[in-house]
């Protein structure tokens, strides 16, 4: 199973919840094996997604990377259905931003095909108080500002010349959510938002993690009690 680690060490408590990316061709071995380990297995629809309840008390709420949107997946059975879609190659814009890098790029079958990244510095907060901080604060909010126009310039460029279908922001939501609303990337504000992808300070290793998981059935696991 494609899980965020632990830390070194770490037990995951009972009932304890984590997160897998499974990709498409994947799927229908990964609900295999989890039957295999927590039993006989129910199907049921819950908040946009299909949950596996199994026997042992064990559940795995399955999720597609993208909307149907007229093109749904083929197969006899629901799991069957979502790994086709999941294997679609849909286009994909991902910008990720947080305080000490950033990163942008068109994805396509999980992989990128076209990208720019670094690194810009925005302070951290200030406990310092009165003038001090109020001119910290204006520096901090200048750092940000500039921050997230110069990445949005750099995804428009990178955009450019790609039909992308759907925007994947991840890293600090605040500031990703920020460089969307430059008037560089007006263009892509009305293109749909995939789930966002919580990330470590982005770089080019980041970015293909990303792209990966953008592209992949998003599993939520829950252990039995």
């Amino acid at each position: 199973m494609e899980t965020r680690p632990s830390a070194p060490g770490e037990k995951q408590p009972l009932g304890a919840a984590r997160t897998a990316f499974i990709p498409g061709p994947r799927l229908t071995g990964w609900v295999e094996r989890f039957a295999a380990s927590h039993g006989t297995v129910e199907e049921e629809p819950d908040d946009g997604g299909t949950l596996l309840r199994a026997a042992d008390g064990a559940t795995a709420l399955l999720r597609a990377p993208w909307p149907v949107d007229g093109r749904p997946g083929k197969g006899a059975t629901t799991v069957e259905r979502l790994a086709s879609l999941a294997s679609q190659e849909r286009r994909l814009g991902i910008i990720l931003v947080r305080r000490g890098g950033y990163a942008v790029g068109v994805v396509s079958g999980g992989k990128v095909s076209a990208s720019k990244s670094g690194s810009r510095y925005v302070q951290s907060r200030s406990s310092a108080g009165g003038s001090s901080q109020q001119r910290f604060a204006r520096r901090r909010e200048n750092q940000a500002n500039a921050l997230t126009e110069a990445v949005a310039g750099y995804a428009a460029a990178v955009f450019a010349g790609h039909s992308i279908e759907y925007l994947v922001l991840g890293g600090d939501a605040a500031l990703s959510a920020a460089v969307l609303e430059e008037a560089a990337l007006k263009e892509y504000t009305s293109r749909k938002r995939l789930a966002f992808l919580a990330v470590a300070d982005p770089n080019a290793t980041v970015l293909r993690k990303a792209a990966a998981d953008a592209c992949a059935v998003r599993i939520e696991v829950t252990d039995p009690l």
